[in-house]
């Protein structure tokens, strides 16, 4: 839902803290806002805010812009009267926040009272009001026939337990499992989700121990839980959605869906059931072309020759036979073509020969094995399997990835777009508030590693070389670009970061892994994804000796962290479905590099093209032109 001007939200607990705070935000987009809170005084201060930050807006309107209604949240009928008073007023209900939060003081098994105003007083305002809050707000919703967001505020509570306060632990992860359960209720427009922030520095916040809030990184600032409530509101692809928010982690969702998978009883129909058949029938060939690597070689045009292949049929139960629409280009082409991934023995590596060339790839599914039932021809997949330069592939069901469309930009997902995801969290160990510098940043990879930084709220320092590449990067939000054709990369390092740098994404070697890695501040994480530089050298890609490395890592704690992306297989999923998400709602830019590549005999073209250092974004080459145009169409 877009947060626009004339949309309405009601939020309870509005008087104060988070509450607040998303009161006021939503005034500055030009909402309505009832604010519903027991004091008084804190809650026509909060109006008074509200109105001033929106009356540009609605300065000719036939009602305030805000109103404030006194109540208990755990009283039902009040409650039930305060959803009735904001229709009457604003003439529907957009957006319902349930915000009204109670930490009692005493741990329950050392209370020796009814619990009226201590822990049974906590079960009501934070789980039973909630319960009750969303229960009118979906009736309200559901009969006005319109979109509605409810947003639940739980807490950190809720997703891991907390000792010294295990009632309100309780009804927070109440609300948790209440909200991820009520995912369903978007088949009537309407969305459920649920907020968990970690400690925020309000009234609540502070008696919170501090040693506790300290060996969480500190207290959030209150903006980061008014983004992740926008977040969770904007995001039309999120229904019973979790956001956790952390100091230390940025904004995760919970659980990743990998792990929600593990104990699901009946999943959600995946996307290999939701895609349908948009392309027309793909008759088998007879013959079709494919590259293959006979010669090892770090020159991938003398490594490699084009042949016309007969297609084997019939097709073994668990296969199905893809036509390929989009193949990606990759750095390390050269190295496969070279035997690097089959072993360092040569000898070894040769007994491969001949061997398909080709990393990643898009397409369409043109028949099944008979033993194939969740892969229906015609579904958009994507494959990251050895054999992608080929107009066709005979592959493994099991090993075929379900996408919405085999588009470029898709492609540039895989292997580049997985690589900058997965790295950046698991090697990387990115949180917000840090200093990421990222090498060779206009690439394939690099442009998926810049974003993403940014996106966790990080400063990010970038590297290439050419002007036309540094504009590039600033439409990309990078806060430096350093061109090494015009500035050396040391010096402005060291000039405008002396403290150094806390994540370094690296991608180039040789003398740019050693600029990097005496730039590296203390506790910094310097991740090796690659060295393009040394690729193709005399010779091919030779080992370089580090003279030093282990004394400086050890003097300031630092890592250096190797990633090779087929060893993080199990994560290709979730971390796909994310990049989708980010891209689909407008937070993530795709760029493929311009430059045309058409027919599998073009490849050696690309990957001569991509390691000329002339490319931008991600080199990709089209197998099939007609089928290109008919996906520009659709």
């Amino acid at each position: 839902m877009e947060l626009k001007p004339g949309l309405s939200a009601l939020v309870t607990g509005g008087a104060s803290g988070i509450g607040k705070a998303l009161c006021i935000a939503l005034a500055r987009k030009g909402l309505f806002v009832t604010v519903i809170d027991l004091s008084e005084e804190n809650g026509r201060e909060v109006v008074s805010l509200v109105q001033k930050e929106n009356k540009h807006v609605h300065q000719y309107a036939r009602v305030p812009s805000a109103i404030f209604i006194k109540c208990d949240v755990t009283n039902g009928e009040d409650l039930a009267a305060a959803f009735r008073k904001h229709v009457d007023t604003f003439g529907g209900l957009d957006i319902c926040i349930n915000c009204a939060g109670f930490v009692n003081k005493s741990l329950v098994y050392d209370d020796k009272s009814d619990g009226t105003s201590t822990w049974r007083r906590a079960v009501n305002v934070n789980l039973v009001a909630v319960i009750d809050g969303t229960r009118i707000a979906s009736q309200v919703m559901r009969s006005q026939k319109k979109p509605g967001v409810i947003i639940n505020i739980s807490s950190v509570a809720g997703i891991y337990p907390m000792s010294y306060e295990p009632v309100y632990s309780g009804t927070k992860g109440g609300v948790v499992m209440f909200t991820r359960s009520l995912a369903p209720l978007k088949r009537y427009g309407i969305r459920v989700n649920v907020l968990c922030p970690e400690f925020v520095q309000t009234n609540m916040g502070e008696q919170v121990n501090r040693v506790l809030v300290d060996a969480l990184g500190g207290f959030l600032k209150v903006e980061d839980v008014v983004n992740g409530a926008f977040e969770l509101i904007e995001d039309e692809s999120k229904a019973g959605a979790c956001l956790w928010i952390s100091k230390r982690k940025g904004m995760v969702y919970w659980p990743t869906s990998a792990k929600e998978n593990k104990y699901l009883v009946y999943s959600p129909k995946t996307k290999k059931e939701l895609v349908k058949n948009r392309f027309p029938s793909i008759q088998p060939p007879e013959y079709f072309h494919k590259m293959v690597v006979h010669t090892l070689s770090h020159n991938f045009r003398n490594a490699t020759r084009l042949e016309r292949v007969r297609l084997r049929l019939p097709i073994e139960p668990h296969n199905t036979l893809v036509k390929i629409i989009y193949a990606g280009v990759n750095a390390s082409d050269v190295n496969f073509s070279s035997g690097r991934y089959f072993s360092v023995n040569s000898k070894e590596a040769a007994s491969h020969l001949p061997f398909d060339a080709g990393f990643e790839a898009v397409g369409i599914v043109a028949s099944v094995g008979d033993s194939v039932k969740h892969i229906k021809v015609g579904t958009s997949v994507a494959l990251m399997t050895f054999g992608s330069y080929a107009e066709f592939v005979l592959i493994s069901a099991k090993s075929l990835i379900p996408v919405p469309r085999p588009d470029p930009e898709v492609v540039a997902m895989l292997t580049s777009g997985l690589t900058a995801s997965i790295a950046l969290e698991k090697a990387g160990q990115m949180i917000s508030g840090q200093v990421v510098l990222v090498t060779a940043a206009a690439g394939g990879t690099g442009q998926f590693a810049v974003q993403l930084a940014k996106l966790a709220g990080n400063k990010v320092v970038a590297t290439c070389g050419g002007e036309s590449k540094s504009m590039f990067l600033t439409s990309l939000g990078v806060d430096r670009v350093i061109n090494y054709q015009s500035e050396k990369i040391k010096d402005v390092l060291k000039k405008e970061f002396p403290r150094g740098v806390d994540i370094i994404y690296e991608s180039v070697g040789g003398e740019t892994f050693d600029v990097c890695l005496n730039a590296l501040a203390v506790y910094g994480r310097l991740i090796v994804i690659g060295m393009i530089s040394q690729y193709q050298g005399e010779g091919g890609w030779k080992p370089q000796n580090y003279t030093g490395l282990c004394e400086k890592i050890l003097g300031k704690s630092q890592t250096v962290a190797g990633f090779f992306l087929v060893q993080y297989a199990h994560l290709w999923q979730d971390h796909l479905e994310k990049l989708f998400n980010l891209y689909s709602s407008g937070k993530l830019k795709v760029f493929v590099d311009p430059k045309k590549f058409v027919g599998v005999a073009s490849v050696a073209d690309a990957v001569e093209y991509l390691h000329s250092g002339r490319s931008v974004g991600k080199v990709v080459v089209c197998m099939d032109l007609s089928y290109g145009q008919t996906l520009a169409k659709l």
